[in-house]
C-alpha cells in the first residue's frame, strides 16, 4: 500500500504543473570536456520551457547547458519579446527583397532593379545652345549613348552577380555577417590596356578589384577577434582564416560558373582581381544580349527584364507564391534531401558524413509531448511540441525551420535552406516569419510572448547577429534572471564570463568589478567548440551531434567531491527518482544503497538537482534504469 501511495504521489508531482501533460523522464549522460548533458526519453513542454530558462538547449533528444566558468567562449542564452521587436534596417530590406521576388520584379540572386537607373547617361545631350544640331550628329551620338547603356547594363549586371556570390558566401560563414561589406564594382578595361595586359586570342574586357576591397572592410573592423579567429582556425585546421584578396578572388570566381556559361565570357582571378574575357572578336555583347534577357533593354529602356536562372523562368510581373507550412516533427524525404544538399555545399560536409540516421537523430527525433489544441486560450491551434516549418515557393521547398512551440515561447532550433536562394537571405527572414507567427499566435495563446534564438555568445562573429533582433535579453549563468541586451553588452565586451544579475539594476554606465560569490558555483552544460560551429543561423539554430561523453565520475573538484553542504545547494531528499518501473522519491529509497552506493547516487543528485533546479527535479524523473 505504501509502494501504491508513493507511485500515485510521485505521478501527481511529476506533472505538478498543473497541465496533465505526460511525463518527464531522463538520464544522466555525464559530463564532456566542458560540458555535461541529459538524455530526455520523455520531457513535457512546460518542464522544457523551465530548462530553457536554465540555459538548456536540445539537439534531438539530447539536453545540454554550457558549462560557463570552463569555457572559453560562455554561451548565453538570448530572447526577444515578440511584440517589441524593432526591425533594424537590413531586417527591413530582407522582407522588402522577398516581397520583390514574389512580386517578380527582383532580379534572380539579390538583384536590384534596373528601373532604379536614369534612362539618360552622363554624356546625354541637353540641347542647349551651341550643341550639335545635326541630324548624323544626332544619329552617331543616339547609337554611341544606346551601345553604352547596352554595356553599363551589363557591366551593372556583373557588379550584382559578384555582390550575390559575396552574400552566398556570408549566409555559408565563410565571410563575416557582422560588418557591412562592400558593393561590387565592374570597370571596363580600354583597349590599349588589354594588348598589354592579355595575350593570346582573348580579350580583356572587365575587371573588378572588390577582393581588395573586401579584404581591407575585414582588415578594419573588429581586427583582434578576427586574427583571434584566425589563430583558433590554424590550430584546428591547419591553414589561417585570414583572407587575403588573392583567396577572395579566387573563391568569387570558383562561384561565378553559372555567370560563365550563361554570358560566354571565361572569368578569372589574377593577383586578386576578377577578369572578364571573351574570345569573341566580334559584336560578343549582342549576341550575349540575345542570349541573355537580363542584359535586354525593356521598351522604356530601363533594362530591366529578368532571368531566373537555375530558379525558375518568370515573366516581368508574375507574381511568385510563398507558402508557410506548420508540420510536426517527421521524417520528410524531399526535407532530407534539402538538409544533405544544404550541408554539403554550404557546410561543406562530406557526402558520408550527411546520413538519414544522423538526420533523424539530430533535427527529426524529439522527447517533447505533443499537447494538442484544447479550443480554450491555454493552446494554439496547432498545439505544443516540435515542428518543421516548410518555407515553398512555386511548389518547390526552398527552406525548412525546425522549431519549438512551447508554453511561453517558440524556440529556433535549426534552419536549412536550398543554396540556390542565398540571395533572399532566409535565414534572417525565417527569424523575422516566426516573429511574427508568435504575434499572431497570441490571440489565441496569450502566454506565448517571446522568440528563442538559442545561444548568443559574444566573442563569435558568426553569434552576434542575434542581438540584432532588438529589444533582446541576456539569461544570467547564475541567477537565471533576464537582463537587457543592452546593459549585457558592455559587460562582455570587458570579459567573456559575467553574472549579469549584478549589473541589472545599476545605473546606466556603472560597472563595478563583479563579486566574488562563495559557495554559489552553478553547474553549467555546454561545448563551445561545438556550438560554436554549429548553433549559427540564424542564419541560423544547430546543436551538438556526437555524445560522446565522459562517465560521470571523472568529475573533479568540490562539486563532485561527495562532501558538498545540504544547505549550500538544498536537500536532494524530494527528487524524483525511476528505478526499475518505479516513481520513488530518494528520501524513500535511499535506504536500499550502502555508503558506498549512497555516497556517489547522492554527489550525483546534487549536480542534477543544481542544473535543472529544485522545483523541476522534483518533477521530473531521474532514471536510473
Amino acid at each position: 500500500m505504501a509502494d501504491k501511495k508513493n507511485r500515485s504521489e510521485a505521478s501527481s508531482s511529476s506533472s505538478s504543473s498543473g497541465t496533465n501533460r505526460g511525463e518527464s523522464s531522463v538520464v544522466d549522460v555525464g559530463r564532456r570536456r566542458s560540458s555535461c548533458g541529459l538524455w530526455a526519453h520523455s520531457l513535457t513542454v512546460d518542464h522544457y520551457q523551465g530548462l530553457l530558462d536554465r540555459g538548456w538547449r536540445r539537439s534531438g533528444c539530447f539536453l545540454y547547458k554550457p558549462e560557463m566558468e570552463r569555457t572559453c567562449c560562455p554561451a548565453y542564452t538570448i530572447r526577444v519579446k515578440a511584440s517589441d521587436l524593432i526591425p533594424s534596417k537590413e531586417q527591413l530590406r530582407v522582407s522588402k527583397r522577398m516581397e520583390r521576388f514574389l512580386d517578380g520584379i527582383l532580379d534572380v540572386k539579390k538583384r536590384d532593379e534596373f528601373t532604379d537607373e536614369p534612362n539618360t547617361s552622363k554624356g546625354s545631350c541637353s540641347c542647349a545652345p551651341n550643341e550639335i544640331t545635326s541630324s548624323a550628329a544626332k544619329e552617331s551620338l543616339a547609337g554611341k549613348n544606346k551601345e553604352k547603356n547596352k554595356a553599363e547594363n551589363f557591366m551593372h549586371h556583373l557588379s550584382n552577380q559578384i555582390d550575390n556570390a559575396v552574400h552566398a558566401f556570408v549566409g555559408s560563414g565563410e565571410f563575416r555577417c557582422d560588418i557591412q561589406l562592400p558593393k561590387a564594382t565592374i570597370k571596363k578595361v580600354a583597349p590599349a590596356k588589354r594588348k598589354l595586359l592579355v595575350e593570346g586570342s582573348e580579350d580583356l574586357l572587365f575587371s573588378s578589384s572588390i577582393s581588395f576591397q573586401i579584404a581591407a572592410a575585414l582588415k578594419r573592423v573588429e581586427k583582434d577577434d578576427y586574427l583571434k579567429l584566425s589563430r583558433e582556425s590554424t590550430e584546428k585546421n591547419g591553414h589561417s582564416l585570414e583572407l587575403s584578396p588573392t583567396i577572395i578572388a579566387e573563391k568569387l570566381t570558383s562561384s561565378l560558373n553559372q555567370l560563365a556559361e550563361n554570358s560566354g565570357l571565361s572569368i578569372r582571378a589574377c593577383n586578386g582581381h576578377i577578369n572578364f574575357y571573351s574570345s569573341k572578336k566580334q559584336d560578343w555583347l549582342d549576341e550575349m544580349v540575345e542570349r541573355d534577357p537580363v542584359s535586354k533593354e525593356s521598351p522604356t529602356g530601363s533594362g530591366s527584364k529578368e532571368r531566373c536562372s537555375k530558379i525558375s523562368k518568370c515573366p516581368q510581373g508574375k507574381r511568385r507564391r510563398l507558402e508557410i507550412r506548420l508540420n510536426r516533427s517527421s521524417f520528410d524525404p524531399e526535407e532530407f534531401s534539402l538538409y544533405r544538399r544544404y550541408q554539403i555545399k554550404v557546410h561543406n560536409d562530406t557526402p558520408d558524413h550527411v546520413t538519414e540516421s544522423s538526420y533523424r537523430m539530430f533535427l527529426v527525433d524529439t522527447p517533447l509531448v505533443f499537447v494538442p489544441p484544447t479550443g480554450d486560450s491555454t493552446v494554439p491551434p496547432c498545439g505544443f511540441g516540435s515542428f518543421h516549418q516548410q518555407y515553398v515557393i512555386d511548389g518547390r521547398l526552398v527552406a525548412v525551420g525546425v522549431i519549438d512551440i512551447l508554453p511561453k515561447c517558440l524556440s529556433s532550433k535549426y534552419l536549412f535552406w536550398d543554396p540556390d536562394f542565398a540571395f533572399l537571405s532566409l535565414g534572417k527572414y525565417s527569424a523575422l516569419q516566426e516573429i511574427d507567427w508568435v504575434k499572431e499566435s497570441q490571440v489565441h495563446c496569450p502566454s506565448l510572448e517571446y522568440y528563442y534564438l538559442g545561444y548568443y555568445i559574444h566573442s563569435c562573429s558568426k553569434m552576434r547577429y542575434k542581438a540584432s533582433y532588438r529589444p533582446a535579453e541576456l539569461l544570467c549563468p547564475l541567477r537565471y534572471q533576464w537582463v537587457p541586451f543592452d546593459i549585457a553588452r558592455p559587460l562582455l565586451d570587458r570579459k567573456p564570463y559575467v553574472i549579469l544579475s549584478d549589473f541589472a539594476t545599476l545605473p546606466n554606465g556603472e560597472l563595478p568589478a563583479p563579486k566574488v560569490l562563495e559557495n554559489s558555483i552553478e553547474l553549467q552544460l555546454d561545448d563551445p567548440s561545438q556550438e560554436e560551429e554549429n548553433d549559427i543561423p540564424i542564419d541560423e539554430d544547430e546543436e551538438m551531434g556526437e555524445l560522446d561523453f565522459e562517465d560521470s565520475d571523472d568529475d573533479s573538484g568540490s562539486e563532485s567531491s561527495g562532501l558538498i553542504p545540504v544547505d549550500v545547494y538544498g536537500s536532494v531528499s524530494n527528487i524524483l527518482i525511476g528505478l526499475k518501473g518505479s516513481r520513488l522519491r530518494y528520501k524513500d529509497l535511499q535506504h536500499a544503497f550502502g555508503p558506498t552506493g549512497r555516497n556517489y547516487l547522492e554527489t550525483q543528485l546534487h549536480r542534477y538537482m543544481r542544473a535543472v533546479g529544485a522545483e523541476l527535479s522534483e518533477q521530473m524523473v531521474y532514471s536510473l534504469g
